[in-house]
């Protein structure tokens, strides 16, 4: 077998199993070890998968600019958007994190909700800027221009002064044994003071980020009280999830 032909058929096992492990993959492809983690090593510098102890599980699509991901499933992340807005209620202080599906949570957020929203990302202080009845707090700190979101020590330090009730956290990849993962180290930081300081996490997921991972690890999987993804997930890719203690919540 050729190695562009091991590879491509190391690509089809993994989308189809959401996993692969290098043993196995060796036994099936009469290679060593060695050859199987250079393969993947080189997949995975590719941005085709993310590598992890063993093996390689999928990568998730949040690695595309933000103008990319904004064209992404729009459909899916408007379902969610509607689910999530629904869980906000009268006068309560909510973290909203960075994101394209949380940037449309802002923008269904009813317009006689009166509440207070935190958040790091510019796009959703100028959507909810029109908002009347709802008080925007924009962290400060150095602008993540991939994602849109400010990072770094200045919006952790806030993020430690607030308790909020909510945090609606954009999930760039979501698996049940890695759990709650980033790209991008700073980013991490930011999401894990954000879920410290709430006393509910809401994570929004499109169904392309189930089962992915990322190289920064945020917190396990049991850090969120709800997972909101979109009515055409299949119950039976959710159920690992829900048996972790998530809330899995799919409205039409």
């Amino acid at each position: 077998m050729l190695t562009a032909e091991r590879r491509q058929f190391i690509l089809e096992i993994l989308h189809r199993n959401k996993k692969v492990l290098s043993s196995e993959l060796s036994n099936e492809l009469k290679v060593s070890e060695d050859t199987v983690r250079r393969d993947l090593r080189e997949l995975a510098e590719a941005g085709l998968l993310q590598r992890v102890h063993g093996g390689a599980l999928l990568t998730s699509p949040a690695t595309a600019s933000y103008a990319d991901r904004q064209k992404q499933a729009p459909k899916e992340k408007e379902a969610i958007a509607k689910s999530a807005a629904k869980l906000v209620r009268p006068g309560q202080v909510v973290i909203l994190d960075g994101g394209t599906t949380t940037l449309q949570v802002a923008q269904h957020l009813p317009l006689d909700l009166e509440a207070t929203v935190v958040t790091n990302s510019p796009p959703i202080a100028l959507a909810l800027a029109e908002h009347d009845r709802i008080e925007v707090i924009m962290l400060g700190g150095r602008l993540y221009k991939k994602a849109l979101v400010n990072v770094g020590t200045t919006a952790i330090e806030s993020l430690r002064s607030i308790r909020a009730d909510i945090c609606m956290l954009g999930v760039c990849s979501l698996h049940p044994e890695v759990g709650i993962s980033v790209a991008n180290l700073d980013e991490a930081h930011v999401k894990r003071a954000m879920i410290a300081g709430a006393a509910e996490v809401i994570g929004l997921a499109t169904e392309a980020k189930l089962d992915t991972a990322s190289n920064y690890v945020v917190q396990p999987i049991q850090a969120l009280t709800y997972l909101v993804t979109a009515p055409s997930v299949d119950l039976k890719r959710l159920a690992t999830y829900a048996a972790l203690g998530l809330t899995i919540i799919q409205e039409i």
